[in-house]
């Protein structure tokens, strides 16, 4: 079987051709015209960045994607799910407020916004897999009456699956506050009281009222706690810290049977941004330096394709000094490890291939 093409294309421009014309062209050079759009609904699923971070993807490379699939005769949408820790993206009505602020508007974006979960986040629709650790993936009911998805994806470091990428932004992203919850409850975090030096990030930052401070030391309740994770990107001194035991492997296995239930059945196209590549998730209110140079742009029909060629693009590159991987030991042999060490991005790849949603062998197509 002939191994998924990755398509590449550098950040390099030119006088007749700037980056919104090269991922246009890489695109079409990827095959996403080979899709039928036809008055089909596209769902194009982004994370449009949660107020006070600036490493999200600009919405000019939204438009791009939208403009594309109107072209080819398709009802384009940028939609996402809501979340389930404290910010401004845990209701329909904050969250497009959002969205609006970063700039993802239907004027600057050429499609409109719907959030994929409805109002309170409860507009689900139960997809039955039967996978190892899922039965049933609860996914926003607008991804689920889409024809297509497209998936345009920020491709960064990620507290608690090593990185962000397609899989990520599909599987997490496309799952209702029910779906994250099941998703996220297989690791809770504990607080070492060495470390906790008080401030009560961590307390402020839970939208599940599981933590509480006494004597100036955090503690957290499993019983409340969902095991989102927020805490733990939030501890200026890292004393919250995930649990040990697999449960992050737990977590990108079930990441990766949200992305089958989500992209089975359907025609779907990805697109992965390798720029400002933060240590965190887009969902914090603050992007730390980015840990690497940039590297490009990349897009394929294979979702786990396209990430493994993202990581080892990504690997390839030298650390920026000062950032926060600068400061890590760097002993793990690729840099995702490394800023986080407690996780194994591996293991949503791995268990996505077992799903047959794609291949870690890949024929990459540099397209200048």
């Amino acid at each position: 079987m002939a191994k998924p093409t990755v398509y590449f294309a550098n950040l390099r421009a030119t006088f007749n051709e700037n980056l919104l014309d090269k991922l246009r062209r890489l695109m079409k050079k990827a095959g996403i015209g080979k899709i039928d759009f036809d008055k089909k609904y596209v769902a194009i699923k982004i994370h449009f960045g949660e107020p006070g971070n600036l490493a999200y993807l600009r919405p000019n490379y939204a438009r791009v994607v939208a403009d594309v699939v109107s072209e080819l005769g398709g009802k384009p949408f940028l939609t996402d799910c809501n979340t389930l820790y404290v910010g401004r993206r845990k209701n329909a009505l904050d969250h497009l407020d959002a969205a609006y602020e970063n700039g993802f508007s239907p004027f600057s974006t050429g499609c409109h916004v719907i959030i994929a979960d409805g109002l309170k986040g409860t507009d689900e629709v139960l997809v039955p897999i039967d996978g190892e650790y899922v039965k049933e993936a609860k996914i926003g009911r607008a991804i689920m009456d889409a024809d297509v998805i497209i998936s345009l994806n920020h491709f960064k470091g990620h507290e608690g699956t090593g990185f962000g990428g397609a899989l990520k932004n599909i599987g997490m992203g496309c799952g209702s506050r029910a779906g994250k919850m099941e998703m996220h409850s297989s690791g809770k975090p504990y607080v070492d009281h060495d470390d906790c030096i008080g401030c009560g990030m961590c307390r402020k930052n839970c939208a599940h009222d599981a933590i509480t401070m006494t004597d100036r030391k955090a503690t957290i309740n499993h019983e409340y706690c969902v095991g989102c994770g927020r805490c733990i990107g939030v501890c200026p001194t890292d004393a919250v810290q995930p649990s040990w035991g697999g449960s992050n492997d737990v977590l990108g296995r079930k990441i990766a049977e949200y992305s089958y239930a989500v992209l089975k059945d359907r025609p779907h196209f990805h697109i992965n941004l390798v720029v400002d590549v933060s240590p965190y998730c887009d969902c914090h209110s603050e992007n730390d330096l980015p840990i690497i140079p940039d590297v490009g742009m990349f897009a394929s029909f294979d979702p786990v394709a396209l990430d493994k060629a993202c990581a080892d693009a990504a690997n390839r590159q030298p650390v920026i000094p000062g950032s926060m991987l600068s400061e890590k030991d760097q002993r793990h042999g690729d840099h995702f490890t490394n800023a986080h060490p407690s996780t194994n991005w591996m293991a949503c790849l791995e268990h996505a291939v077992k799903l047959g949603i794609g291949s870690m062998e890949y024929e990459l197509i540099d397209i200048g």
